[in-house]
């Protein structure tokens, strides 16, 4: 007996050994807080590349008027998904005359098997304008846009489908599509992409191609999508700074037709792999009567109602084992206001047994050590910060800034060992250029009056105490800060298990090389350290994070020195 026990202690630190080995090329966030790491920007790189014309071939419409182009999917519910598309022509002019939306019809026909559709569903349709009272400013009328909902999808399971008006008969191609599965603790989707501030560039071109070799089962787009409101709507014309190109612009125009060029370059990719998106400031999009963010409400279908919130500036769903909260930064984000209601709402319905991780997304980082967008959305998180502390919201993604960088778990700029892991991911590859300048640089400080939010507050403050105290800006890389980078690229987040997902972001000069990665980390949850309790408001330091890893390096040495003397 004391033999057989001693041979199994042996082969269990055997294989601790060898896991210990393989993992060791790839850090957890039990490893941490890791020292801040720069890689600077690589001079032999373009931080920029030119817009793709409106004919580039994946841009120009290949249907007749009627046929469906731009096919879109979303998630909706666990048995459910969004199909969209566009049919007809937009308008763009002095003046235009809007499209009627009952024309066409929505439909989608599904089945399991290719060729045969056993089941049939129908949509809505509706049009948009966006409209200037500007002389020479062009005017803009959509494509009819459609949204059918289709259910009793089997978890799982591959669909075939088309979609279209068969009374004309103008039906797509076939397409086909995987349900993800059900929600539960040992249940995830195999891969999924998170992507921000893409464009319409040679470098989203490669943002883009680089994503789909990752082969993704869900594309987690964090704002900033199409940049039509990079262009001017009398020229076509592309710019990296449009408030320097166009000064005399009346208002920041937008050349809608971009967003046609978007869904036509996508479509290849979210035909059949669903996309969720949130808005971001390009998105904005003002025109007359104060009209704004009409193309992203018209054009994406989101789970809003699905998740209680009724519009599509936030929501939330499920993609197996995994929560995902979208957040809007361009709408009322105040402790009083509709959408923190609705969050307290969804976050108290969680149960972690059947969705341990929890994923938050929103356009403009809270935590940012770059120059630019630097503490431009302070206001935030003053109100929100909390809330998602206390329900031990694990990852948080957001763009705006046009970089890499990942932090250390971190919570109000103190290290934290509950504290979320917040990734900065807007480098997809938009004309605005890549941001190369940090605010701890010599000089790169910005100003307490620079950054200022298209929406919300001014909340800039200097730090009150650590390393930065009574400073508006850190002296070098700030502790919570792990890793930046200034390259364009995406990311793919691997869940494990209920307590492990692995964390990749890929740079777009890397997409030739064999598994290559830029950054790369196995996040790890501790729900047994990190308990949720919405009650409390007390948080753990990082000497408290310290002191519980190397609490278990000795608890498990004494465990293994006593077996021993046991055996």
């Amino acid at each position: 007996m004391k033999g057989t026990l001693l041979n199994h202690l042996i082969l269990i630190t055997i294989i601790i050994i060898i896991i210990s080995t393989v993992s060791g090329h790839i850090p957890t966030t039990l490893d941490g807080p890791f020292k801040p790491v720069t890689r600077k920007f690589d001079p032999s790189l373009r931080r920029g590349s030119d817009d793709l014309p409106m004919d580039h071939p994946r841009l120009k419409k290949n249907v007749t008027s009627n046929f469906p182009e731009q096919i879109a999917l979303a998630l909706s519910s666990q048995n459910s998904m969004w199909v969209s598309w566009i049919t007809g022509d937009a308008q763009i002019g002095k003046n235009v005359t809007p499209l009627d939306p009952s024309s066409v019809g929505s439909e989608v026909w599904y089945g399991k098997k290719s060729g045969k559709y056993s089941k049939k569903r129908k949509g809505v349709s509706m049009v948009y304008n966006q409209l200037y009272p500007f002389e020479g400013l062009l005017n803009y009328s959509s494509g009819i846009i459609h949204h059918v909902k289709i259910d009793g999808l089997e978890p799982g399971s591959t669909y075939y489908y088309k979609c279209g008006d068969s009374s004309i008969p103008a039906m797509s191609n076939e397409h086909v599509f995987q349900v993800l599965p059900l929600p539960g603790p040992d249940s995830y989707p195999h891969r999924i992409a998170v992507v921000g501030d893409l464009g319409l560039t040679a470098n989203t071109t490669t943002t883009i191609d680089h994503l789909i070799i990752n082969d993704p089962d869900l594309v987690l787009m964090v704002g900033d999508l199409s940049y039509a409101n990079q262009y001017l709507t009398t020229g076509g014309e592309g710019a990296s700074c449009y408030s320097c190109a166009f000064p005399d612009a009346p208002i920041r125009e937008t050349y809608q037709p971009r967003w046609d060029g978007w869904g036509r370059f996508m479509e290849p990719l979210i035909s059949r792999v669903p996309m969720m998106v949130i808005e971001g400031n390009h998105e904005i999009e003002p025109q007359a009567a104060g009209v704004t963010f009409e193309s992203y409400l018209k054009r994406f279908a989101v789970p809003s109602n699905e998740s209680g919130s009724n519009t599509n500036f936030y929501y939330s769903f499920d993609a197996g084992g995994v929560h995902f909260i979208m957040l809007g930064a361009y709408v009322d984000y105040n402790k009083t206001g509709a959408q923190y209601y609705w969050l307290q709402k969804d976050l108290s319905r969680l149960n972690r047994s059947v969705t341990p991780w929890l994923v938050a997304a929103w356009h403009s980082p809270w935590y940012n050590s770059y120059s630019s967008h630097y503490q431009e959305f302070e206001c935030m998180r003053l109100e929100m910060e909390q809330l998602l502390y206390q329900y031990r919201v694990d990852i948080v993604f957001s763009g705006h800034v046009h970089a890499y960088e990942r932090m250390n778990r971190v919570y109000n700029y103190s290290l934290d060992p509950c504290g979320p892991v917040y990734i900065t991911i807007g480098d997809g590859g938009n004309i605005e250029k890549i941001d190369v300048d940090h605010a701890d640089e010599p000089g790169k400080c910005p100003s307490p009056g620079d950054n200022v939010p298209e929406f919300g507050g001014v909340c800039h403050t200097n730090f009150t105490s650590g390393p930065a105290k009574g400073k508006f800006c850190w002296d070098k890389q700030p502790e919570w800060s792990a890793y930046r980078e200034s390259s364009f690229g995406h990311g793919i987040l691997e869940v494990v298990n209920s307590t492990h997902a692995l964390w990749t972001w890929h740079r777009n000069q890397d997409i030739y090389k064999e598994n290559s990665t830029g950054d790369q980390i196995y996040i790890v949850r501790q729900p047994e350290l990190c308990v949720v309790s919405p009650q409390q408001h007390s948080h753990t330091t990082a000497a408290g994070f310290e002191s519980h890893c190397s609490t278990c390096c000795f608890l498990m040495f004494v465990t293994a020195f006593i077996w021993l003397h046991i055996l």
